[in-house]
């Protein structure tokens, strides 16, 4: 009994190992060929795998690319997961700029591979999906800290949370391609601030003045 769970083990681990190798195989051909340029065949020479293994684990380069855009994105996401609970207009600003400065530099720093999840984009219909799919989380998670303040007190409530939040996601999705693109017009800080202010001073409350 040991010894077939010792070797369950061992045939776990080289699968583990097989699928990282085909992982990082396709990083290096993505990131030289970009997606359109790029086939399967290729990932699997470089990974040095057999072609009836690589297919256990991933059916075409699209399946591949989408696992690719799941790791660099979980960086991302746990951006937005990051808890939200400001007591104040002022401290919502501060932790929102932070927020949009990572998110912004986290674009920046995978410049190249945010080149290629673009050019998939339009033509792939499943990594497509699969943005759609991250997008809908970013903005599930911006639809939650607008709630939070508005139950709050510290946001205006004449403005559906859910709106707001897909307005807020798609200004900052499209700094980032332009970002990507090496398209901006300003240095990356100051689009962050900017975009802050605009956000904040649109959703927010003054503070209230002692009388």
């Amino acid at each position: 009994m040991e010894s077939s769970d010792k070797n369950i083990d061992g045939r776990k681990l080289r699968s583990i190992a097989t699928r990282q190798k085909l992982l990082d195989a396709a990083y290096e051909i993505f990131y030289e060929r970009g997606f359109e340029k790029t086939t399967i065949s290729q990932i699997i020479k470089k990974a040095k795998t057999g072609y009836g293994t690589a297919y256990v684990h991933f059916k075409s380069k699209d399946d591949i690319l989408i696992m690719l855009m799941e790791n660099v994105m979980q960086e991302f996401l746990e951006l937005a997961k990051t808890p939200f609970k400001p007591t104040s207009k002022k401290e919502a600003k501060e932790l929102v700029l932070a927020q949009v400065t990572s998110f912004l530099k986290l674009a920046e720093s995978n410049r190249e591979m945010f080149k290629v999840f673009l050019e998939a984009n339009g033509h792939s219909s499943s990594v497509n999906a699969k943005w759609d799919e991250i997008r809908h989380a970013f903005i599930h998670y911006i639809t939650k800290d607008i709630t939070y303040v508005q139950n709050k007190g510290l946001a205006r409530t004449d403005v559906k949370a859910a709106l707001v939040a897909r307005s807020w996601f798609f200004a900052n999705e499209n700094y980032q391609w332009e970002i990507v693109r090496n398209e901006n017009i300003a240095p990356l800080e100051e689009i962050a601030e900017t975009i802050t202010t605009m956000y904040i001073d649109g959703l927010y409350l003054e503070p209230r003045t002692k009388s």
